[in-house]
């Protein structure tokens, strides 16, 4: 019975989900988060453009507010908009920008959205990026293309600080998947090994300061031993 009451809970989070992102249209959110408190629902749509999500005098959010009460029965839904920074490494803004180009200007030009798209992320600061095109691209049968740079990891617990996402385009030869992977700049990597210069440079310092006092500890104790002789003289 509890199973059952999962399932159907996690079958209308997708739901929400999938309604939420096709009123707004593709491209717009980043992720959408379902938490549910006991004053109500609470529904957290991140997005790098949250005047477009709110409206103009909050009139999207009222719409969807009301369908969310009408179609899903909630009673006391709270939708809260969050500003997505440096969306030029959130692979979901980045995955609907490329499906978006490729529904707009065709499939031909495939290698020129990838290529533009990886050049921007690049340029960004990126330590790594890896684009997934599949489908009728230049051909008639289905085919993969891969465009990356850069560190990228895919098995392991490191691959948990890349940031992947999908999408789909439907143009005219037929539909064409779209996987990108992001490793954002300033990213800790488990299995990196960084080197502390400076770290370096103080403890050279050190042990040559101390290698110092040990040649001048031995140079005393030979005049010491020489003055010794000399006074036995």
């Amino acid at each position: 019975m509890m199973g059952r009451k999962f399932v159907e809970a996690k079958k209308q989070e997708f739901e929400i989900k999938e309604f939420i992102r096709a009123r707004l249209g593709k491209g717009k959110i980043s992720e959408i988060k379902i938490e549910r408190t006991p004053i109500g629902e609470k529904i957290v749509i991140t997005t790098a453009r949250p005047g477009f999500v709110i409206g103009r005098g909050s009139e999207t959010i009222q719409k969807i507010d009301g369908i969310l009460k009408r179609k899903f029965k909630f009673e006391n839904p709270q939708i809260e908009v969050v500003e997505l920074q440096d969306a030029v490494f959130d692979a979901q803004t980045v995955a609907d920008q490329i499906a978006t180009s490729l529904e707009r200007f065709g499939p031909l030009r495939f290698k020129l959205i990838a290529y533009q798209e990886m050049a921007r992320i690049l340029n960004a600061g990126a330590l790594g990026a890896e684009i997934r095109l599949s489908g009728k691209l230049p051909s008639e049968r289905a085919k993969s293309w891969r465009f990356s740079f850069g560190y990228m990891q895919k098995t392991g617990a490191s691959s948990k600080i890349v940031n992947y996402a999908q999408a789909t385009a439907f143009t005219k030869p037929g539909v064409v998947g779209v996987k990108v992977s992001i490793v954002p700049k300033n990213t800790k990597i488990p299995d990196k090994i960084e080197i502390n210069k400076e770290r370096i440079e103080a403890k050279l310092k050190e042990l040559k300061v101390e290698e110092e006092e040990k040649i001048k500890e031995k140079e005393q104790k030979i005049e010491d031993t020489g003055k010794k002789k000399r006074k036995k003289k």
